[in-house]
């Protein structure tokens, strides 16, 4: 695989994490550059670890992770949409702004996201490919498109309110629902 081919699926593998950063962003109060930059790097470093795992788990148990990956990031989406769609849809008059993710929540999204990168990996152990250095530029990817996404969310925040959770609820859900459509 060449240096184009490698990052086009770096991007590809990139874009539900910027979606998903979309909304956390636009949850949280003005979040900082900082705030961004360690959710990237929470995402971009899961982002890379899986299709590391892909390219260990490999021929041997490829037919299982192919038969179920879709179903464990389906459910993990749902359940993390879900939270998201109840949490803009409380009341909150009296809930302080929210400054920071929590970083298990931000482990558990970024792993539901990155299950396809999981499969992938799968298919790359049968290729002709450094999978290091393609799991880097995932990574790489991941974390750059994760951090625009989470400051992009924060001037759409503001403009949406309390739908802006909704929203990125939904996206969750979408994003889960086409993992399942699309395998």
């Amino acid at each position: 695989m060449n240096l184009s081919a490698t990052l086009i699926l770096a991007f590809g593998m990139s874009m539900d994490a910027f979606a998903v950063s979309i909304g956390k962003g636009a949850a949280l109060h003005k979040p900082r550059w900082r705030e961004a930059l360690r959710t990237g790097l929470i995402f971009g470093v899961i982002e890379a670890i899986t299709p590391l795992i892909g390219w260990g788990i490999g021929s041997l148990a490829s037919k299982y992770v192919m038969q179920w990956d879709h179903w464990i990031a389906f459910a993990l989406l749902a359940f993390l949409g879900g939270r998201m769609i109840l949490e803009g849809c409380r009341s909150g008059e009296n809930d302080a702004p929210i400054e920071r993710h929590g970083f298990w929540l931000l482990v558990i999204t970024a792993i539901a996201t990155s299950l396809d990168a999981m499969a992938v990996g799968v298919g790359l152990a049968f290729l002709q490919v450094n999978i290091l250095h393609t799991a880097l530029l995932i990574g790489l990817a991941t974390f750059m498109m994760t951090t625009l996404g989470i400051m992009l969310g924060r001037y759409i925040g503001p403009l949406l309110g309390k739908r802006a959770e909704i929203l990125g609820g939904v996206v969750l859900i979408g994003i889960g629902i086409s993992i399942v459509i699309n395998h």
